[in-house]
This record gives structure tokens, C-alpha cells and sequence, in this order.
């Protein structure tokens, strides 16, 4: 046996839109994992960046950005039946992407639902229409037209997507301890059973990367260990959150939406002005950015558990995130410029010395309280296993590739979310490239350590109400 396993032998074509820090990224891992000559990829990107790794693996690369006008002319003659459309760019709507895949008989995967630009932030559009949630309604609409066909998985990166199977392992486990006869949950609602009958309240993402370069952070320059695009496209939209049924009112400047399933609410604010806290084993407690993401809508969806049609519990969801300490700052001058990004940007990645990301998802509101499950993969291990990479990236590469696998093993799934798919198969995938993949239980809520310097308005009936989580 290999030391790298050919998980599919793929003889169709792909084609990869974007070659950031993702997609150069993924590139080793898709000629390592998937059987395909470089002769049948090629990437289409907005600039030159990338041109050099696709260069390395001898991957034809075509610089033209990607617009609402050139799109079919650009990727038609690249696609037929049976290829596979890899969507890692900004800025180029998936949902466009998705109904041009669907129509050639291509398979499809991004890992975030994106707009045409400014999408995200045009202020003559209503908050509730820049959400999220929004755009998971506009996918999930796209999916009863469309109905089967070839497989598209959407938002499967990181988080959205990987996170997504490590809350089912996690239930699992927790019920395991916890002497909870969990079953062999498949369906929906077989896991929203599971998580009512193990009492979790919260799911949080929470993720703390403590990466550290050698170059540090100047005036005017946005730094970051993933997309800096991506990153600020939703640091801009509004905090938004799967809203719980245990939860006694809204929160400041929260609104609930007047559309869709109504399993979220969001807050007339962006969500990297927003910060909420949270808990990791490495880091222990802290204060994370409320950034809006997919899985905070679709996991509140998925394990919203009903009994004869009425919901009966349903867990708030939300993202959690401490980005690098350079983001930070990056994020904090971005604020104080009221919002618009700075003219330099940067990617972090040889100038790394030391640090983790430290990704997983915390449970809480169990008869053991807390348990936070997930990868805490250090920078160091990162360049092992995987060129081009970094701890952040290699968590999202990982996942773009299991995504892709699953969908060539399930060809013909129609239009799919990570919470519908085999989470055992991608963790399977996944997990040689995580770093330690580790549980831990915690006795650490919301109300830890309050109160040590002012008193604070705080509900103690129940510490794990979004009220207490908010700073």
C-alpha cells in the first residue's frame, strides 16, 4: 500500500476557478489523492497569482477574471459531461457557477456560497439580504428547480464544511461517555434526536490560530493565513447566528428574519465588530469575532429537532474566531477605516516561525457541560505533509479534496450541504492531514471568571444564552 492512497481514479477533466493560497493549496493534494494527469486540469484565475504552482505541476493556467458577462464563454469549451467545476475563487457567484455546472452534467464544489461582487456589502441592499442565510435560501431554492443531477457540494472548506462531520463524531462521543445509547443515526432527524436527547444547547466554532511570522504587521497592510478577500467580504456582512430554542430574548440590534426556515437571526452590525466568547483546549477561554459563515445556518437547520411537525429543540449555532494575532490588527485598522480594506494585502506562509490553528467545535449544555472536538494542526506539521501550505490552508485543502472525492464516489446527488453527506468517508480523508484530531471535556461556561472587575447584566438560570456568550 502507497503511503498516499489514489482514493478515485477520476477520467474526466478539472477545472479550478481561483489559485490563492487554497488552490495552490490543493493542488498537490488533488495530483496525490485523485487519479488525473496534469494535461486534463487547468485554472482560471483573475490574476497571476498562482501561476507559478500551476506552473510546478505542469497545470495549464488561463488568466481572465471571471464576470456575469464572460463566464459561459470562458469555462464552456473547458467542460463537458462528466467533468468537475472546483470553485476556490471570490467574487464569481456559485450559484451561477452551480446552474452552468448542472446544465453541462459537470460536478461541482466551492467552499462558501459567493455573490457577484459587492454582493456582500452593497448598502443599498437590506442587512437581511447580505446575510448568510440569505444565500443558503437562494442555493436551497436553486435546488428544487434544478432537483437531481450532477452532484454540487456547496461551503465545503474547513468551516463551512469539515466542521460539519466533526459535530456527528463528536455527538457520538459524547453520548459514548456520557452512557447515551446514541443508535446508528443516518437520517436528519436521527441526529437532531441525538443532539435533544444528549441536551446540547450551543454548538460553537471555535477556532483560535496562533501563527506568528517573522515579518510583522505594517501601517496599511492587511495580513492573513487564508484569503484576505474572503476574509473581509465576511467580516463585513452581519453577525449572524442559528438561534436556539433556550434562548429567552434577541440581542441588541438582533433581528429575526421574515423568510426561509427562520432557525437564524442576525444582528444590524458587522460581524468583525462583533465578538463573542468562547473556549479551546490549547487556548483556553476567549474573545472570538462573531464572523457570519455557512455552517452556522445549516447546522442549526439540520439538527433542529421536531415532534409531529413543531419544533421542539434546536441548538444556537454560531463561529467563534481568533484569527492570527497580524489579522487582528489587520482587522482592527480595517474598522477604523469605517470599512474599507487596506491597499496592501498579504498571505502569510514562509514567513511563518511557529504557531497552530486550533479549529474544532465546542458542544455544550450536556450532563458533562462542554466538549470541544476538533484539529489542532502546528505550521510545522503543515509543511510536512503537504507543499504550498500552511495550518489554516491545509485544514481547507484537506477538506475541498474529501469533498471532491465524495462527490466523484456520488456522481449524481443533485445539489448537496455537508451535513448531507458520508461524514465518516470525509473524515477518513481528512484526517491524515490534521495534526492531532483530539476531544476534550471542559467545566468552562460563559459566566467563567465574570464579574471580577464591574457587574454585568447576566442571566445565571442558564450560562449558556447567547446573552452571556455576547461581549
Amino acid at each position: 500500500m502507497s503511503e498516499h492512497p489514489v482514493h478515485v481514479v477520476f477520467p474526466g477533466r478539472i477545472v479550478m476557478i481561483g489559485c490563492g493560497s487554497i488552490g495552490q493549496g490543493v493542488l498537490p493534494l488533488i495530483f496525490r489523492h485523485i487519479g488525473i494527469t496534469p494535461d486534463r486540469m487547468t485554472i482560471v484565475t483573475a490574476d497571476d497569482t498562482g501561476r507559478a504552482e500551476a506552473a510546478e505541476y505542469g497545470v495549464k493556467f488561463i488568466k481572465e477574471p471571471l464576470t456575469p458577462e464572460n463566464y459561459v464563454r470562458v469555462l464552456g469549451p473547458l467542460l463537458s459531461r462528466g467533468d468537475f467545476l472546483l470553485n476556490l475563487s471570490v467574487d464569481v457567484s456559485s450559484l451561477a457557477l452551480i446552474e452552468f455546472a448542472h446544465g453541462k452534467g459537470v460536478m461541482y464544489l466551492d467552499t462558501c456560497i459567493e455573490p457577484w461582487p459587492g454582493g456582500y456589502t452593497d448598502p443599498s441592499v437590506s442587512p437581511a439580504l447580505r446575510t448568510n442565510y440569505a444565500l443558503r435560501e437562494s442555493a436551497l431554492e436553486l435546488r428544487s428547480k434544478l432537483k437531481s443531477g450532477p452532484t454540487a457540494v456547496i461551503t465545503h472548506g474547513a468551516n463551512p464544511g469539515l466542521v460539519s462531520h466533526f459535530v456527528k463524531q463528536a455527538l457520538l462521543n459524547i453520548a459514548a461517555d456520557t452512557k447515551v445509547d446514541a443508535g446508528n443515526p443516518g437520517t436528519r432527524e436521527e441526529w437532531a434526536a441525538l443532539s435533544d436527547k444528549l441536551g446540547i444547547k450551543v454548538i460553537h466554532i471555535a477556532e483560535r490560530d496562533t501563527q506568528v511570522a517573522n515579518v510583522p504587521k505594517r501601517a496599511g497592510e492587511f495580513v492573513n493565513t487564508w484569503s484576505v478577500d474572503g476574509f473581509v467580504s465576511e467580516g463585513a456582512q452581519p453577525a449572524e447566528l442559528g438561534w436556539g430554542t433556550h434562548e429567552k430574548a434577541l440581542p441588541p440590534r438582533g433581528e429575526e428574519f421574515d423568510f426561509g426556515p427562520k432557525n437564524a437571526i442576525y444582528m444590524v452590525q458587522p460581524g468583525a465588530s462583533t465578538r463573542v466568547r468562547t473556549w479551546t483546549p490549547k487556548a483556553g477561554h476567549f474573545h472570538g469575532f462573531l464572523i457570519t459563515h455557512g455552517e452556522s445556518i445549516s447546522l442549526s437547520d439540520f439538527f433542529t429537532h421536531r415532534n409531529a411537525g413543531k419544533v421542539v429543540s434546536r441548538p444556537t449555532v454560531h463561529y467563534a474566531y481568533h484569527p492570527c494575532d497580524d489579522a487582528v490588527l489587520s482587522m482592527h485598522e480595517f474598522a477604523g477605516h469605517n470599512w474599507r480594506v487596506q491597499e496592501t494585502k498579504r498571505i502569510m506562509n514562509k514567513e511563518i516561525i511557529e504557531g497552530i490553528d486550533e479549529l474544532g467545535v465546542l458542544l455544550a449544555g450536556h450532563s458533562r457541560n462542554a466538549y470541544w472536538f476538533g484539529s489542532q494542526l502546528s505550521i510545522e506539521e503543515a509543511r510536512k505533509l503537504v507543499p504550498h501550505n500552511t495550518a489554516t490552508s491545509l485544514q481547507v485543502c484537506v477538506a475541498a479534496l474529501s469533498g471532491m472525492i465524495w462527490a466523484m464516489e456520488n456522481p449524481e446527488r443533485g445539489i448537496v450541504e455537508p451535513d448531507e453527506i458520508d461524514f465518516r468517508r470525509n473524515l477518513e480523508i481528512c484526517k491524515p492531514y490534521l495534526g492531532p484530531v483530539v476531544g476534550a471535556y471542559s467545566d468552562w461556561t460563559p459566566l467563567f471568571e465574570r464579574e471580577r472587575l464591574f457587574a454585568e447584566d447576566l442571566d445565571k438560570s442558564d450560562p449558556w444564552q447567547f446573552k452571556n456568550v455576547l461581549v
